[in-house]
């Protein structure tokens, strides 16, 4: 009796949180909604609860392991497409690739972004995932192409490898290593790198801290009053662009800058406005706290799980090792991005993990999909990738861990999103390879390890629970590598 009123009690508490939390986001039919929908032209679908529509029963399903069950409750019910409302927005969900792809691809005429009241506050308006039309083109395209050049995939080559080993030199043998905080402390030092050109030290590690303080305040409630945890996000953000624009004012006085080494140089040398400049640069190391990270880390809790996958891309990477050592040649970027069966990984792994489970869109007016239905304007859409990722129709066994699958597989397809797409598909996505190829390298080739009872949690963010510690024992340099057993690739990983 005792548990059943405390599980009513937290329930209605939980209740008016999200009552509150929906006022506050100001997402509902003011900011998400046109007028009225006609009824016969959207997908089918309920509304659910007034103003707290399914949003309950979504986060319950998002905080357990197999998140993806409201939407296939739903895809049963009324087919791939369907309306809801969440988060105090009417929403039509697509789990449909064909429709997904169609939304990411269309332009600020059709689709514009739709995120959080607190998450728009912190970015501001002249941040890239804010801003739409001519200047989101210009500013992705001007990164994109810089993060995709040869000569700054070999500086992320040298600096990953740097801050790799460092960090794998201090790992004592028989001693808990968290996987995903030491992923994190490298991956952000070599995004700052590349960003601004800020090398470890004093500056970094405030900049490292304040960055912290900074995205707490992501998801949180938009009050921005002092002592609020918003409040206290956009003082750290505050701080972090002062350090920036400072840096940013010692490049612009600097005449040997003649070819840009960083993004924000680049920025400089096309006359974007200093203060567009700073407020992204900050936006731009989310990558490196989170997505990078937790590719990395998830990787490494596959192959733990995974004992044939794990020989097969240990031989792989030992081979590489071995006939780098015999020659005296160093590894360059294109050595990494060459191991078939490392990518294979790294790719099942984007599948099955889903760092980002979709994004949401606001129709800017009454778009017409697949099927006949009608997005109205006004209306959010949520494209949500892992529906698709996990589609036992498109993929066989979707929720095991297969990188075999990959081997005679292209992803260049729409069922295979892990980056979203069109104009705003992810400018570092091969920048994400690559330092997960590099990590993974090093990882298997100077390491044994046993990884401890670990589990994956999927909302509001993606993570491991307990930050993925595995105990390490460092390989003799005469070691050959061998393997207790050796397992095929059939029945031989962990659902």
């Amino acid at each position: 009796m005792e548990g059943s009123w405390t599980m009513v009690a937290t329930a209605i508490l939980f209740l008016s949180f999200l009552l509150v939390l929906f006022r506050f986001f100001g997402s509902s039919r003011r900011k998400c909604s046109g007028g009225r929908a006609n009824e016969t032209s959207l997908p089918l679908g309920a509304q659910g609860w007034p103003l707290v529509g399914e949003t309950l029963e979504f986060i319950s399903c998002a905080y357990t392991d197999q998140p993806e069950t409201f939407m296939d409750k739903r895809r049963r019910m009324y087919g791939k497409v369907f309306k809801s409302h969440i988060f105090g927005s009417p929403t039509i969900v697509s789990t449909d690739e064909e429709v997904s792809r169609s939304i990411l691809q269309g332009d600020s005429n059709t689709f514009v972004p739709s995120y959080p009241k607190s998450l728009t506050i912190l970015m501001g308006e002249s941040s890239i995932l804010l801003i739409n039309g001519y200047l989101q083109r210009r500013i992705h395209g001007l990164i994109g192409s810089f993060l995709k050049s040869p000569n700054l995939k070999a500086q992320i080559t040298r600096e990953m490898q740097k801050f790799v080993q460092e960090s794998m030199e201090s790992w004592d043998e028989d001693r808990l290593i968290y996987i995903q905080d030491e992923t994190k402390k490298i991956a952000f030092q070599v995004l700052v790198k590349a960003l601004i050109s800020l090398d470890p030290g004093e500056e970094m590690e405030f900049l490292r801290k304040q960055f912290q303080e900074f995205i707490a305040g992501l998801m949180s409630l938009p009050i921005n009053l002092p002592g609020t945890r918003l409040y206290k996000s956009l003082q750290a953000k505050k701080k972090m662009v002062k350090l920036v624009q400072k840096i940013i004012e010692a490049k612009k006085k600097d005449e040997s800058c003649k070819v840009p080494k960083d993004v924000a140089e680049l920025l400089l040398s096309e006359n974007v406005a200093d203060e567009i400049i700073s407020d992204n640069m900050i936006d731009l190391m989310i990558p490196g706290e989170d997505s990078v990270p937790v590719l990395i880390t998830l990787a490494i809790k596959y192959l733990s799980d995974c004992p044939a996958a794990l020989q097969q891309l240990s031989e792989e990477n030992m081979k590489l090792k071995n006939r780098k050592d015999q020659t005296g040649e160093e590894l360059i970027w294109s050595d990494y991005l060459s191991l078939p069966f490392t990518q294979t990984v790294i790719t099942e792994t984007l599948r099955l993990g889903n760092i980002i489970n979709g994004v949401m869109r606001k129709a800017m007016k009454d778009v017409q999909i697949k099927g006949g239905y009608v997005i109205p304007k006004g209306w959010c859409v949520f494209t949500y990738f892992r529906s698709v990722h996990l589609d036992e129709n498109l993929y066989d066994s979707p929720h095991k861990f297969n990188p075999w699958r990959w081997q005679d597989r292209d992803t260049s397809g729409c069922s295979f999103t892990p980056f979203g797409g069109g104009q705003r598909l992810c400018p570092g996505l091969d920048l994400a390879r690559l330092e997960a190829s590099i990590f993974i390298h090093h990882f298997v080739t100077q390491f044994k390890w046993t990884a401890e009872d670990d589990s994956i949690v999927n909302f509001p963010t993606v993570r491991m629970k307990n930050k993925m510690p595995v105990r390490v024992k460092r390989r003799s340099s005469q070691q050959a590598f061998s393997l207790e057993s050796k397992l095929n690739s059939e029945g031989s990983c962990k659902q």
